[in-house]
């Protein structure tokens, strides 16, 4: 029989824990899909003393992160510490030692992949990193090997479960941010802090890592728009409904005359098109081929066994060398990107605004005034009827103003929206939403 493949796994948390169980639970499954036994020989921990979901034989557990980086037994190295300092090190560390690697770090490949994909280029060795994006969906191998024969045009991603949960709880439930958050929180959907999910991060990273590998184009979180969910509330939801429209966190990056719109944000989207009848924790990933056409890909996006599924297939395919054969064809984090971003103001999109006006003669005409000198074009315009308020009082009532544009551009919305800010009939709050096509 040929020799098991032994492995160090570093960071038993979560998913390493998931891993864990995976490879000790069902090994004669794993030796028929890898064609021979594969071993954890390693597992490192910050506290050995720690209460685990497992049991690993004597001496495997070791707080040791240099047990697994000298260990000539060691082949690959499952890096699940997440973060990017010192993970970083520890992952170039571990090539340099002439392992190969897996991880489910997309912070760290959104920002470094190219000193990763280098380093490991430059020692022979294979990085493999199906769980960075979409947890158990296997939208890596789809991306880099099931679409090669595509010139990829777009994707539209739902990419963050923990939004996806909160969203659906606050549609469907009529909850608040707030108290869909905490629920979301009490279910292990969203971490104590939930920051990174809520504000666009997570999902923009793993859009980065899509769009590297679809388009040749490094793209950090930064570079483009990125809003999280964390200032919608209860009445953005339902005046989307009332119009058709559920919101979601969208991913979505698309080539234009050869440059790249990419975005994350709350999105409005048409009840009836797939994206928006994804709900709970699950992740959706819709790609445009040009050749293939649209292809659609749906589960779990997180969570311990559907991340822990993906790590270990990645395992099972260099137990194979599968992986090794994939990794040296493939062109990652090339020096020269092949389409360049957009500027953010060329970016086009239509877009729903939620005004707070006061309800006195001429506002209307104030408003859609703005917009026009901006070359924006009204598609709707709805105002709720407001109460009827006594001769006598001197307040005026504030309404919301619901507009829906045709489309237009980031740059000429911003710039009306700074002439909105000045007038003295729109009040806050604002709430302004881009709109799929």
């Amino acid at each position: 029989m040929t020799s098991a493949l032994q492995i160090g796994i570093i960071g038993l948390g979560n998913v390493g824990t998931g891993v864990a169980k995976i490879l000790t639970q069902h090994p004669d499954r794993i030796r028929q899909r890898a064609g021979r036994p594969i071993e954890i020989r390693r597992a490192v921990v910050r506290d050995l003393h720690r209460s685990r979901e497992i049991d690993l034989p004597q001496g495997v557990t070791t707080d040791r992160i240099e047990s697994v980086i000298h260990d000539p037994q060691i082949q690959v190295a499952v890096e699940l510490m997440g973060g990017i300092h010192p993970a970083k090190e520890v992952v170039l560390a571990l090539l340099e030692a002439g392992k190969d690697v897996v991880t489910a770090n997309k912070a760290l490949l959104c920002e470094h992949g190219d000193e990763i994909f280098a380093a490991a280029k430059r020692f022979g060795r294979t990085v493999c990193f199906e769980a960075a994006v979409a947890g158990g969906i296997p939208i890596i191998a789809a991306v880099g090997q099931s679409m090669a024969a595509n010139q990829i045009m777009g994707i539209q991603a739902i990419l963050n479960g923990t939004t996806n949960y909160i969203l659906s709880e606050m549609l469907f439930r009529g909850q608040s941010y707030d108290d869909a958050l905490k629920d979301a929180q009490k279910l292990g959907y969203a971490e104590a802090d939930p920051t990174l999910d809520v504000n666009g991060t997570d999902a923009a990273q793993k859009l980065g890592i899509l769009a590297q590998l679809s388009f040749g184009t490094k793209v950090t979180a930064s570079e483009f728009h990125v809003t999280g969910i964390d200032k919608l509330e209860q009445v953005d939801i339902k005046h989307a409904k009332d119009m058709g429209y559920v919101i979601k966190l969208l991913a979505s990056v698309k080539l234009v005359d050869g440059k790249l719109e990419m975005s994350v944000r709350p999105t409005l989207i048409k009840n009836d098109r797939p994206l928006a009848q994804i709900h709970g924790p699950f992740n959706a990933i819709l790609l445009e081929g040009d050749v293939v056409g649209n292809v659609w890909y749906s589960g779990r996006g997180a969570g311990q066994l559907p991340t822990a599924s993906a790590v270990t297939a990645d395992i099972i395919d260099l137990a194979i060398g599968r992986a090794q054969l994939t990794f040296a064809q493939l062109d990652l984090w090339r020096d020269t990107p092949e389409f360049p971003l957009i500027d953010g103001d060329a970016a086009s999109s239509r877009y729903f605004l939620r005004l707070s006006v006061e309800d006195r003669p001429n506002v209307m005409a104030e408003v859609t005034g703005i917009l026009g000198r901006h070359g924006i074009s009204l598609a709707t315009v709805i105002q709720p009827e407001a109460p009827e308020v006594d001769d006598e009082s001197k307040a005026v009532p504030i309404v919301p103003l619901i507009i829906m544009t045709h489309r237009t551009t980031a740059g000429c919305l911003a710039a009306a929206e700074r002439d909105l800010d000045r007038l003295g009939s729109v009040r806050s709050p604002r709430m302004v939403l881009a709109v799929a096509d």
